[in-house]
Order: C-alpha cells, then sequence, then structure tokens
C-alpha cells in the first residue's frame, strides 16, 4: 500500500486553493475595465455609470471588479490615473520646449470627454469624500506634480536655472489654470494659448529669481 502525502487525493477546494493562490491579476482585464470605464462615464456621466455597464462593455464578469475595485468612486480614480500615467516629461533641449511639449500633453488629456466627466465628478464627489479626495491625491495629483519636480531638476542639470523653487506654487498654476480654462469655461487651449502661457509661467519664474523671492 502505497503511503505519504502524496499519494494523498486532495480534495477539489483543496486543489482549486492551490492553483489560484498568488494567481497575478489580469493586465488586459484591468486596462479593459478602466477604458470601459472612462468611455461609459463621458456617454452616460458620474449617475448612470454602474458596474454592471462597465463589467459588459469590458467583457467580464461583475465579481471580477467588485474583487477589485469596491465602488463605483474607486474605479473611476484608477480609470483616470492610469489615464494620466502616460503622462511624462519629454526631452526637447531646452525649459520652454521642454515645458510646451509636457504641457501639451496634459492639455490633450484635459481635452477628452471621458478626462472631463472624470474630474468634474470626482472634484464633486470628493467634496462630500475626504477619503476619496486623498485617493484622488495619492493616486491622480501627486504624480502629475512629481513631473514637475523631474522638469526642474532637468533644467537644473542643464544650467537653465539653479536652487529650489515653489514646485507647489507652479504646479498650481499650470493646473489650475488650463482645468479653469478648458473645464470650467468650456474653451479650447490651442498652439498659439499654450505658447503665450507656458512663456508667462516661465517668465514669472526668471522675475521671481531676479527678486529673490524663490
Amino acid at each position: 500500500m502505497a503511503s505519504g502525502s502524496e499519494d494523498t487525493p486532495r480534495s477539489p477546494s483543496v486543489r482549486t486553493a492551490a492553483r489560484t493562490r498568488g494567481r497575478p491579476r489580469n493586465a488586459g482585464a484591468d486596462t479593459a475595465i478602466l477604458s470601459a470605464t472612462r468611455a461609459l462615464l463621458a456617454e452616460r456621466g458620474w449617475p448612470d455609470l454602474t458596474i454592471a455597464e462597465v463589467a459588459a462593455r469590458a467583457g467580464v464578469a461583475k465579481t471580477t471588479l467588485y474583487r477589485r475595485w469596491p465602488g463605483k468612486a474607486d474605479l473611476v480614480v484608477d480609470a483616470m490615473a492610469e489615464l494620466f500615467s502616460h503622462l511624462e516629461i519629454l526631452d526637447r533641449g531646452s525649459m520652454l520646449q521642454d515645458a510646451l511639449a509636457t504641457v501639451g500633453q496634459y492639455v490633450d488629456l484635459l481635452q477628452l470627454p471621458e478626462t472631463q466627466a472624470a474630474l468634474l465628478a470626482l472634484s464633486a464627489e470628493a467634496d462630500r469624500d475626504p477619503s476619496l479626495r486623498a485617493k484622488v491625491i495619492g493616486k491622480v495629483i501627486d504624480p502629475q506634480r512629481e513631473l514637475v519636480y523631474v522638469a526642474w531638476e532637468r533644467a537644473c542639470a542643464r544650467g537653465e536655472v539653479e536652487g529650489e523653487t515653489d514646485i507647489d506654487l507652479i504646479f498650481d498654476m499650470i493646473c489650475g489654470t488650463l482645468v479653469h480654462r478648458i473645464l470650467i469655461k468650456g474653451q479650447p487651449v490651442d498652439e498659439e494659448y499654450l505658447t503665450r502661457f507656458v512663456s508667462v509661467v516661465l517668465a514669472g519664474l526668471a522675475q521671481l529669481r531676479l527678486s529673490g523671492g524663490i
């Protein structure tokens, strides 16, 4: 008679646990879910966005979403975080050209209907939910702010600027102006406006350095 644990039949539940333990998340499914969330948000708006519709659009079961996101707000935060994660500091050889290229990417994202629907909805919801506000800051806003640090350090390495600066102020100037123009006023940002805006921001930084404000 054979002996030892190797020959002892395992129950179906044990076999299932062995197969699923440590199973990695399906990156393809995550991408499909987040993309479906953004598309449906643009089509339906926040009040009519449902987990069931997102699951159907993404081709996954509702349970797949509920295992990963406890609610609609968390799902939308991650959908926006994934979208903005594609922003990067582009190297165009100078601080001005880098800023034009990088801020241009940000403008392109802000002008997408799904971005506008998500940011306006999250802003309203976060006003009533401090925990949601913290998630938006941590997952969406802070990574964008980090890009300003990277850009400043690159300009310092080139010798275009030196010392420290108020990164939060620069970030607020860029995001505040563009969000106000695009989402609040509903006006586009074309190449001419973008060039004037970036030039004013950089000129302001230069003036602050000359006056000892930074």
